[in-house]
């Protein structure tokens, strides 16, 4: 495949949806081929596993419905929209990816889910396919709830089936991205999210130039 995949990470509120928004513009502007996209949901049989996910009771069903569910998003977001475009030269931009499930269902739920288990079901879904880049953007949990619960007040739809679980999910969440971070710093990028839209988004393009020389 020609073309690159790059994710971002974070936790809730961490703005991740507004810097892909922006580097998407700053690189088509440059003359590449973007695709923007978003897991759970980039797919339209995505689109309905996202409102199974993501909307209503946080209880409605065990950790491993709920990591099977975004595994199937992932197979299908993989084969049906990110490996064909990148197999077209694009450059893939994904808001979120399989180290949100990681860290979601491994380190938020405080390993309730073996690491190892996680690992089988990517390489099933995915095979040796990573990302190119994966920008983590960090931010004080209470400071991204508050951003997060905000924006849902603009939303038709409540996504906010996450932002309802207790804040020692959202510390276990925040530190499980900034040691998955440390595995790979090749990879990975963590970014302090606690600025403006414009000094972040300019740190974000540093970054994927530096990294990838775009």
């Amino acid at each position: 495949m020609t073309g690159k995949f790059i994710t971002f990470e974070g936790g809730e509120g961490c703005g991740k949806s507004t810097q892909i928004k922006l580097l998407a513009e700053h690189l088509k502007q440059k003359g590449y081929d973007i695709i923007t996209t978003k897991e759970p949901g980039g797919t339209e049989v995505g689109q309905e596993i996202r409102k199974l996910l993501v909307c209503g009771d946080k209880d409605k069903f065990d950790d491993v419905a709920e990591m099977l569910l975004y595994y199937a998003d992932r197979r299908i977001h993989l084969t049906k929209k990110i490996w064909p475009a990148m197999q077209k030269g694009c450059i893939v931009l994904s808001d979120r990816y399989a180290d949100s499930t990681v860290a979601y269902q491994y380190y938020g739920y405080n390993k309730k889910i073996q690491k190892d288990k996680l690992d089988e079901m990517y390489k099933i879904v995915a095979g040796d396919f990573k990302p190119d880049l994966t920008i983590i953007l960090d931010i004080d949990v209470k400071k991204g709830l508050a951003r997060s619960f905000a924006k849902a007040k603009t939303m038709e739809v409540k996504e906010l089936r996450f932002e309802g679980r207790e804040i020692e999910f959202h510390e276990n969440l925040r530190r499980g991205f900034l040691e998955i971070a440390k595995e790979n710093p090749e990879r990975y990028v963590v970014l302090n999210a606690d600025k403006t839209i414009d000094e972040l988004h300019q740190e974000v393009v540093k970054t994927v130039e530096d990294k990838l020389g775009l």
